[in-house]
């Protein structure tokens, strides 16, 4: 799995590196926020593992900003931290961190903490995958439903989101049938 890792103390970084490594990861590092969200930016990074305290962008304000951006793939974000304590693991889980892991690093714990990244980012890739099949009817335009029932478009969509429906007539319909 491709890991963004942003770290600003040389030697954490480079541990860290051949840490996720070793597990069998490719590794982009950056040496602090602001390159890390740039190469965020850039390419897709299932994972992104952010230290807490750097300069420039702290881990906080990348989770942000990594929230921020529509993407059709999601990126799990682990926030790296030797500050523990329920305020700070709340303040990284309001800043859109999916999982908080204090330093130093215990490699089992972190491959541990990956798998289920991994986990729940294959969920991620199936409902997408389930979500982009749509069985239609050729004719009616209903849909086929989880339960083998046909649905109105309209119904299907409505019960699956907060999305709602105005109807009216395109300009090729309304010629085709009220030959306006």
């Amino acid at each position: 799995m491709r890991i963004l890792i942003a770290e600003d103390d040389t030697t954490s970084r480079l541990l860290l590196e051949a840490t996720l490594q070793k597990l069998g990861h490719e590794v982009a590092a950056a040496s602090n926020g602001q390159e890390a969200w740039e190469a965020f930016q850039r390419d897709y990074f299932p994972v992104v593992i952010s230290d807490w305290m750097m300069p420039e962008l702290d881990g906080p304000t990348l989770c942000r900003a990594i929230r921020r951006v529509h993407r059709d793939n999601y990126t799990m974000i682990l926030v790296l931290t030797s500050l523990g304590g329920r305020t700070n693991y709340l303040q990284a889980m309001d800043a859109g961190a999916d999982d908080f892991i204090t330093k130093p690093i215990d490699e089992d714990q972190l491959a541990a903490r990956l798998r289920v990244a991994e986990r729940i980012l294959g969920l991620c890739e199936h409902v997408k995958r389930l979500e982009g099949i749509l069985p239609i009817c050729s004719f009616c335009k209903r849909i086929r439903d989880e339960h083998n029932d046909w649905k109105q478009i309209e119904k299907y969509i409505a019960q699956r989101s907060e999305a709602q429906f105005s109807h009216g007539i395109c300009s090729e319909c309304s010629k085709q049938h009220f030959q306006l």
